[in-house]
C-alpha cells in the first residue's frame, strides 16, 4: 500500500510551499497551524506574509500578540494565533529560537497538540511519526476497514492504525505521511470519491464490498455559525483589527444588534485572551 501509495504522490502531488526542501522547521510549524479548518488556497498567502514578517520564532516573540491577532485576519478561530505567539515565545527561551524535533518538547509547547507536533516532527525533520488528519482517517476507514466514513477520531486507535501502515525507512515514512494526506484531500474525497484515480483502488476493502453505507457513530455535527455566538465574535474582532485605536462599547454596539449575544461574546472573547477591555473601551491584547 505504502509502495503505490508514495509513487502516485511523486507523481501528482500539488506544487505547495510547505513542500518545498529549503522550508524550513518554523514555516512547517507556522503552516500546520494555520491549516487547521482553513483552506489551502486561504492560507498560502497568509502564510507568505506572516513568514515575510516574521521569519523566526524570535522576531514574532518580540512582538506584541495583538499584532499576531491582527495578522491572522480571518484564518478563523484566531486564538490560534495567540497559541502561535506563545510558542514563539517559548521555542525563543527554552529553545535558542530554534524549533525541536522531539515529539514531547514540541507538545510541550503552548497550544501544539498531538496532529502539530508529529506533523513538524515528521515533516520538517524526517522522522519516521504517525501524522493522522481527517484526510488520513478516512482513507484508512475506506481502504483497510471498508468503512464509508471513519467515525469519532480516537488518537491512540488512529495513531496505530496509521503506524501499523508507515514504511520503515525514514524517507518512505515522511513521504508516505504528505501522501496519505494528499490522498484523501485531493482523490479519496469525503463525498465525490474518484475512485478510478486512485493508486489503491483493486486493494480497497470498501470498494471490494460494494461501498456499505456507515452505520457506526458518527461525529459531532458543528451548529449553523449564522447567527450564533461564533459569527458574533468574529465580527468584533473583525472591528477590533481594523482600529489602531480603542474601540469604545458605542461602537461595538453597531456590531450586532442582540446586546446579550454581544456582550456574552465579547466576555467569551476576554477570557481566551483575545479582547482586553482598557479604559475607554477594548483592543487587541
Amino acid at each position: 500500500m505504502a509502495r503505490a501509495v508514495n509513487e502516485w504522490f511523486v507523481a501528482n502531488r500539488r506544487d505547495l510551499p510547505w513542500r518545498a526542501p529549503d522550508f524550513g522547521a518554523w514555516g512547517i510549524l507556522v503552516s500546520e497551524i494555520m491549516l487547521q479548518q482553513t483552506p489551502v488556497a486561504r492560507v498560502i498567502p497568509r502564510l507568505a506574509l506572516w513568514l515575510e514578517r516574521w521569519p523566526t520564532p524570535a522576531d514574532l516573540a518580540a512582538s506584541p500578540p495583538g499584532d499576531a491577532v491582527r495578522a491572522w485576519e480571518r484564518l478563523g478561530y484566531p486564538r490560534r494565533a495567540l497559541r502561535l505567539h506563545a510558542a514563539a515565545v517559548a521555542i525563543t527561551e527554552r529553545h535558542g529560537g530554534v524549533v525541536p524535533h522531539d515529539v514531547d518538547e514540541l507538545l510541550a509547547l503552548p497550544g501544539i497538540g498531538d496532529y502539530t507536533a508529529r506533523a513538524v516532527a515528521a515533516f520538517a525533520f524526517g522522522l519516521r511519526h504517525p501524522v493522522v488528519d481527517t484526510n488520513v482517517r478516512r482513507v484508512i476507514a475506506r481502504a483497510v476497514l471498508g468503512q464509508a466514513l471513519p467515525g469519532p477520531p480516537s488518537t491512540r486507535r488512529d495513531l496505530a492504525a496509521m503506524d501499523a501502515l508507515l514504511p520503515p525507512a525514514l524517507p518512505d515514512a515522511r513521504l508516505f505521511n504528505a501522501a496519505m494526506m494528499e490522498l484523501g484531500a485531493i482523490v479519496c474525497t469525503a463525498r465525490s470519491p474518484r475512485c478510478h484515480d486512485c493508486p489503491i483502488a483493486d486493494s480497497c476493502r470498501w470498494r471490494a464490498e460494494g461501498y456499505p453505507s456507515y452505520e457506526g457513530p458518527r461525529a459531532a455535527v458543528q451548529a449553523s455559525f449564522a447567527g450564533s455566538d461564533r459569527q458574533v465574535r468574529g465580527l468584533i474582532m473583525a472591528e477590533l483589527r481594523a482600529s489602531d485605536i480603542r474601540v469604545t462599547a458605542q461602537e461595538l454596539e453597531t456590531v450586532w444588534a442582540d446586546a446579550v449575544q454581544r456582550d456574552r461574546a465579547l466576555a467569551g472573547l476576554i477570557a481566551d485572551g483575545l479582547v482586553v477591555q482598557v479604559a475607554g473601551g477594548y483592543e487587541l491584547p
